[in-house]
């Protein structure tokens, strides 16, 4: 009798151990019982708001990673603040499109309206993420779900949490190594670039004020920076935007790589990955092979997907991705 009562308590501590261990973990099938058809939902709700307008796709694109970088995956880019002193009211994220708020409220009202209350605007977003990538014709993968929302959400805490235009390599691993992130991870993550547009003064320094001595940026392909230079004349209207690739601006695809080795990088940020000879040769790999830009992509998202992320007790599942339940 005594050895049983022993062993049943091995087990039961057995069990609480892994049950312990599995609460922060995200799975892909987390809603399988509660609300089984979730990413059909989502998939259903993302396609409908890609018809009305293409711009769905990298402002959804580009939402996730601000979410992500900040507070973590725990959809805390999304809240809307009377005061104006939200996540998203940062100087650094109010360039982000409307659509792209839109797209993740639009598919948590098709959700909520089957399965309320059961799934969180973070895991939304990034099977919405995952959604939009497939319809510009990039590799679709698994997402890993159990993600709760966040319940903190201020424009104080942006600042330095993003990757700015200008940044060398070292600045870029920098920030990535803070998320797990790796320099491949950084490089493949950054071929989202191969989708959406940049406003002028982005990048304006490149054209006109690089140095004092060579005011345009010697790593630019001269025939580009002319064409930059037409869009983005000098005071040029804050609101004009340029395609971050410059050829298949609308399609996932690894033509980004192929623009950073001919000099045709956006972003300081963007062209530095190919200039400096530690990145090089993964830049040059994903030019000549989409096979391996698609699978690093893959695997650096799902890894980015999991940053941050609060599951088990913490955070909440938003009724309305626009504010806090309380």
């Amino acid at each position: 009798m005594g050895r049983w009562r022993g062993c049943f308590y091995v087990l039961m501590v057995s069990i609480i151990v892994i049950l312990g261990g599995a609460e922060g973990q995200l799975a892909e099938k987390f809603y399988g019982i509660t609300c089984p058809n979730v990413e059909l939902i989502v998939q259903q709700a993302v396609s409908t708001k890609f018809s009305q307008t293409f711009v769905t796709i990298p402002a959804t694109l580009r939402l996730f990673f601000h979410d992500c970088f900040v507070e973590g995956c725990d959809a805390s880019i999304m809240i809307a603040s009377p005061n104006g002193d939200a996540e998203k009211d940062s100087s650094d994220n109010l360039s982000l499109a409307g659509d792209g708020f839109d797209t993740v409220v639009k598919a948590k009202q098709a959700v909520e309206a089957m399965c309320p209350g059961v799934v969180s605007c973070a895991d939304i977003l990034a099977i919405a993420t995952r959604d939009v990538v497939v319809l510009a014709g990039g590799p679709s993968y698994n997402v890993e779900l159990g993600r709760r929302d966040g319940l903190i959400s201020k424009a104080s805490r942006v600042a330095g949490n993003l990757p700015e235009p200008d940044f060398n390599l070292i600045q870029l691993n920098t920030m990535f190594a803070k998320h797990n992130l790796s320099q491949f991870d950084m490089i493949a993550l950054s071929g989202a670039h191969t989708l959406g547009f940049s406003h002028c003064d982005r990048f304006a320094n490149r054209l006109y004020s690089f140095t004092p001595s060579k005011p345009l940026d010697p790593s630019l392909d001269q025939e580009y920076a002319k064409q930059l230079m037409q869009m983005c004349p000098q005071n040029v209207d804050p609101s004009i935007a340029i395609n971050m690739d410059p050829v298949t601006p609308r399609t996932f695809d690894n033509e980004y790589y192929k623009s950073l080795v001919g000099g045709k990088g956006l972003f300081t940020s963007d062209q530095v990955l190919f200039t400096d000879k530690a990145s090089e040769g993964t830049v040059s790999d994903f030019a000549n092979n989409a096979f391996d830009f698609n699978g690093a992509f893959v695997t650096a998202m799902r890894k980015l997907g999991r940053v941050g992320v609060k599951t088990g007790n913490q955070g909440e599942i938003r009724l309305d991705c626009t504010r806090f339940n309380s």
